[in-house]
């Protein structure tokens, strides 16, 4: 294996373990996040009927480096969820680790309302 794909063959296995314990249903829907070098994705999908009710990306976010939008995302997705009167969910971290930028999302999703 090539050193430069360990890195990315790394996260989607954790992204695969992570998979196999996290589902979302109508009454708890999965919030998805994917980070690359530039953005910050974010979906809240339903995975019975695998249909994602919401989907905003960073681009959209308020900001002036990846932290703050980052953290605006967190906001702007919880609102969204909760005018869909969503309010429980379960978080797949996307196989990235639960520090910086995907703590920063997680916490201003709480604080906008979601429950996780």
């Amino acid at each position: 294996m090539k050193k430069l794909n360990v890195k990315a063959d790394s996260r989607q296995r954790r992204h695969a373990r992570i998979r196999a314990r996290v589902s979302g249903t109508k009454e708890m829907p999965r919030l998805s996040i994917y980070k690359s070098n530039r953005h910050m994705f974010a979906q809240i999908i339903d995975d019975t009927t695998g249909e994602t009710i919401v989907g905003l990306s960073s681009a959209k976010a308020e900001g002036k480096n990846m932290t703050e939008k980052s953290k605006s995302l967190g906001q702007m997705i919880a609102k969204a969820a909760v005018a869909k009167k969503i309010t429980k969910i379960c978080f797949d971290r996307g196989g990235f680790k639960y520090t910086g930028k995907i703590k920063l999302f997680a916490d201003s999703a709480r604080e906008g309302g979601l429950k996780f």
